[in-house]
């Protein structure tokens, strides 16, 4: 089993980083970072639980699926502003991952928020997992750190222009 793990710090309340990464979502909504697509299958309850998505993204070529994958994932814990786990099976190397954030409130002035991201991943096949699983989770993982960073920034940065607005 492989695992990743990261943190950041993000100039925002827990609440603004929460609805940077859960934003109000429809049946059929997609979202796009870089070379990742999410369509919403189903959106969940208010709080994102039971959520269900489809993603693609990028991963090697020597995997023979035309440098692509999928993943189903379903959001199987949710406590706003707090923490969020969700559950996934992908292919075209058959594995099932578990991913979480976990925000906390840092003293001072702006409000900041750390966030955690963490991942696990592992591949059904037993010979898969020991020729493939590290360097395929390698490759996936490499611009999360990024991409999620990203994401919350500018989700945050979004919310304060609309509120300046209204």
């Amino acid at each position: 089993m492989q695992s990743h793990e990261f943190s950041f710090e993000v100039e925002g309340t827990p609440g603004e980083v929460w609805r940077a990464l859960h934003p109000p979502l429809r049946k059929d909504s997609v979202i796009e970072h870089g070379d990742v697509r999410i369509e919403i299958v189903f959106p969940g309850d208010a709080d994102g639980l039971g959520l269900v998505r489809h993603c693609t993204f990028r991963v090697p070529k020597y995997l023979l699926s035309g440098g692509r994958a999928q993943s189903w994932e379903v959001i199987t814990e949710s406590r706003p502003g707090e923490f969020s786990r969700y559950e996934a099976v992908g292919k075209p190397l058959w594995s099932r991952a578990t991913g979480w954030h976990r925000l906390e409130a840092l003293d001072g002035e702006p409000a900041r928020t750390r966030v955690t991201f963490g991942e696990t991943y592992e591949a059904f096949h037993p010979l898969a997992r020991r020729l493939l699983e590290a360097r395929v989770h390698r490759f996936i993982s490499k611009d999360n750190d990024v991409l999620v960073r990203r994401a919350v920034e500018r989700g945050v940065a979004a919310q304060r222009e609309r509120q300046a607005r209204a």
